[in-house]
């Protein structure tokens, strides 16, 4: 369904669709230029440049450039790096202006620090870093609380004339009288969210546990308390004293890490007093290209060797989509004798999906105070059931300023105070809605208008043998119908059959947090049974595209469900389902008993079953009806039982036992990238017709199913007892960032491999006809592949190989297949 924060994002996916690449600016005091050695002319990285008299200013990149901006008065720049001579440098206010600055050489002199001959002082520093790492570390801490405030900016970029004049943004020019141009990264921005977080964060070592009281709570336009979660501390932390950093799911090597010697390049560049505490500059560099690491300076106490505050950003060709640059700021305080906490953070990303396209800036801004370190005295002050908990009170009011004053580390600009009126002026304007409901279609499949909302709109037309040309028309209630009840359901007419298919359901939410709810449905349609609940639908246009051969595979199923789900806590939850059917035969797949030599009509069956899935400590974004599972560091399991009963509401003469487990977990594997993995077995007690087995998921399109074997073919293994294992290692381009002329293309490795062994006992293999193509394991299945992803960053192709169960005519011993996927 549709998420509240949807009205947010538009503004997000609007600018990627519009293409751009001229800029312009806003009036400020612009200053663009080179810094290099005046005697190599080599350029200089990391030089200092201030604007003099106020606390603004930058450092200049790898190849020596900067850009340094401000709106305040100022008439001179400072180019101060050590071991050469500080220039100071006229400029005039209000322009852009470009310079190239020759540093002169000069005598240096450093505090006293032990370096042994042919020792990079650098180097000896970081090692005392990386060995007082544990004691410096802030998670070293058994217990800790704080006050959290959290600021979260959203922008986009890029915004120039042409792109203002667009037809489509008549009725929005009011928007851009926010425009600015950036401090950072010299490009014109438009300001077009905020949201601001005030909480009292709480840490437990061991065991670990983290919870976070959102106290107070006000964002621009978004009226969702599960996105107002991930506003908060506990779901944007970077800690630097981490051997890797997460970005966006993609492991940096920290430039404190174990491993930092021989990833980069440090330089000792100046020392002074720092709060009464003598500091080292040391500034870092990586080795190699297009490695997963960053650039930028920090300072170091010399005689804790804890980190007092630190810049890094990310290496320009690091192996990362659509990041177009990242700047991580944090500063650290001494507290008592020995605890460096984290005061201060920041956090700048720069994210387009191309390179010429209007992207958008995210800012984090985050600070701690009060420290606490007196552990509660309430034992069941910590979730025994979650090791990450938020706890929304937002018992204050959006627009309660003199609050909002008092928490806040420094006030507002008018800029950032004028944003929320912005936003709530947007959603009032007619075409803004239209915008919504176009993108909201592409991203989810149904088109809204008013209470109803159509689609999915590939299911409208699709092909097959059975049906021929097949026609669908389906929906669901939105939610300005109800946030408690949906309603959905679909018709559908095949033109080669002549048959109507038809399906209604209704969805009740009795409590969403924990969520208890209801789900019934009836449908009458053609199904594929033992398809991968991966695949695509039989009646997606994709499906019938892709398809490597016709699917005559179809059978009339007649169904009933009740779901009720109930979720204990957040990771834990029961599905009770009871199920009846009649499955009708086709002239492909007839249904025959040996015993009787009898030919059934139908089969028909009851079955209640009972789900249980364990997630520990997932994380979760929640809309009105949906969820979306963000994962969990912990292995997922799902239970199922599922009894047949017979005789009960005109079943067949079927009493069985079925039995699931399946266990799936994904996890870092530091420095070469990620391993998931999927453990699965069952198991049936009781005489059933084929239908009725584990009909092990086959894939006969094009299209890359990651929960299917992707070489064997529909109906052709079937078992009553199986066990199956499935590895995937992604490197992340371990190994091709390696190669000088493949890195550029920012390809990575994949490598995976699926093993199945099942069998079917003597009384299902004996009593039912099977059809021709379909039989137990003569021997275990395995298949295997080596895959490259991030292929124009949005392509993934496998080729892949069938090792066993080699022996039929029309199975495939390889095979290519494909997928789109979008992923940093």
């Amino acid at each position: 369904m549709k998420y509240n924060f949807l009205k947010i994002s538009i503004f997000i996916l609007l600018s990627l669709i519009f293409l751009d690449s001229n800029l312009s600016f806003a009036q400020k005091t612009i200053v663009k230029g080179v810094v290099t050695d005046a005697s190599s002319n080599e350029a200089l990285p990391f030089v200092n440049i201030a604007f003099n008299n106020i606390n603004e200013g930058t450092i200049t990149e790898m190849d020596g450039t900067f850009t340094v901006e401000t709106s305040k008065a100022v008439d001179s720049i400072s180019i101060s790096y050590i071991g050469y001579t500080t220039q100071v440098v006229k400029v005039k206010r209000g322009t852009i202006q470009n310079l190239n600055i020759n540093l002169v050489p000069s005598d240096l002199t450093l505090s006293e620090i032990v370096i042994y001959a042919g020792e990079n002082p650098a180097n000896q520093i970081i090692r005392n870093i990386i060995d007082n790492k544990k004691q410096n570390n802030p998670d070293k801490i058994n217990y800790f609380g704080c006050e959290v405030y959290n600021k979260l900016q959203i922008d986009l970029n890029n915004i120039t004339d042409k792109f203002k004049n667009r037809k489509v943004f008549k009725n929005f020019q009011f928007v851009f009288e926010l425009q600015d141009s950036s401090e950072i990264m010299g490009k014109t921005y438009l300001p077009i969210f905020l949201s601001e977080n005030y909480s009292k964060y709480y840490f437990q070592k061991k065991p670990e546990k983290k919870k976070e009281i959102i106290i107070a709570n006000k964002i621009s336009g978004v009226e969702n308390k599960s996105f107002t979660e991930f506003t908060g501390q506990m779901y944007i932390d970077m800690n630097i004293y981490d051997n890797y950093i997460n970005v966006f799911g993609k492991q940096f090597v920290s430039p404190i890490g174990n491993t930092g010697l021989k990833v980069y390049k440090y330089f000792l560049e100046d020392s002074t007093f720092i709060e009464g505490k003598w500091c080292y500059n040391i500034t870092f560099k990586p080795r190699r290209k297009q490695e997963r690491t960053f650039h930028g300076n920090f300072w170091v106490n010399d005689s804790t060797w804890a980190i007092k505050k630190i810049t890094a950003q990310i290496s320009e060709d690091a192996n990362i989509n659509y990041v177009k640059d990242l700047i991580l700021e944090q500063e650290f305080s001494l507290f008592g004798d020995t605890i460096w906490f984290k005061t201060e953070d920041k956090l700048f990303a720069d994210i387009n999906l191309a390179d010429k396209a209007q992207g958008f800036f995210g800012r984090k801004q985050t600070s701690y105070k009060n420290l606490n370190l007196n552990p509660p005295s309430d034992e069941n002050f910590f979730s025994s059931t979650q090791v990450e908990e938020a706890i929304i009170v937002d018992s204050v009011e959006a627009n309660n300023h003199e609050y909002w004053n008092s928490v806040r580390p420094s006030t507002l600009s008018s800029e950032e105070e004028s944003i929320y009126q912005m936003v709530d002026s947007v959603k009032n304007v007619p075409i803004f809605k239209t915008f919504t409901d176009v993108i909201y279609m592409l991203a989810y499949g149904y088109y809204l208008y008013k209470d109803f909302e159509f689609g999915p709109y590939f299911k409208t037309y699709s092909f097959n043998p059975i049906e021929g040309n097949r026609f669908r028309f389906g929906g669901r209630t939105s939610n300005e119908f109800s946030t408690r009840l949906m309603l959905y359901g679909h018709i559908a007419y095949g033109t080669k059959d002549e048959e109507f298919k038809y399906g209604l359901g209704a969805l009740y939410i009795f409590k969403k947090l924990p969520r208890f709810s209801v789900d019934m449905y009836y449908e009458n349609d053609l199904s594929l049974l033992g398809q991968s609940v991966n695949a695509f639908s039989e009646d997606n246009f994709l499906a019938s595209i892709l398809s490597i051969r016709p699917n005559d595979n179809l059978l009339y199923l007649e169904q009933y469900k009740l779901d009720i789900e109930k979720e204990w806590f957040q990771g834990l939850s029961n599905n009770f389902k009871l199920f009846y059917a009649n499955i009708l035969p086709s002239y492909k797949i007839q249904f025959q008993n040996i015993e009787t030599n009898e030919s059934y009509d139908k089969l028909v069956a009851t079955e209640i079953s009972l789900k249980t899935r364990f997630a520990y400590n997932e994380k979760v974004l929640r809309g009105e009806f949906t969820r979306v599972s963000l994962g969990s560091i912990y292995p997922i399991v799902d239970l199922e039982l599922t009894k047949g009963l017979k005789n009960i509401l005109n079943s067949s003469n079927f009493d069985y036992l079925r039995t699931r487990l399946t266990i799936n977990h994904l996890f870092d594997i530091k420095p070469i990238g990620y391993l998931k993995y999927e453990l699965s077995v069952g198991k049936i007690w009781g005489k059933v017709p084929f239908p009725f087995l584990v009909l092990h998921e086959g894939n006969e399109t094009y299209a890359m199913d990651n929960r299917a074997f992707n070489l064997m073919l529909y109906y052709e293994f079937a078992s009553d007892f199986y066990y199956s294992v499935y590895l995937e290692h992604h490197f992340q381009g371990f190994f091709l960032n390696k190669i000088p002329l493949l890195r550029k293309l920012k390809w990575r490795e994949i490598v995976y491999a699926k093993f199945l062994n099942g069998s079917i006992s003597d009384e299902n293999k004996n009593v039912w006809v099977f059809p021709q193509s379909l039989t137990e394991l003569p021997e275990p299945y395995v298949e295997a592949g080596v895959g490259i992803e991030n292929i124009f960053k949005i392509i993934r192709i496998d080729a892949m190989w069938r090792l066993t169960n080699r022996n039929k005519a029309e199975i495939k011993q390889f095979g290519i297949r494909a997928k789109l996927q979008l992923i940093f």
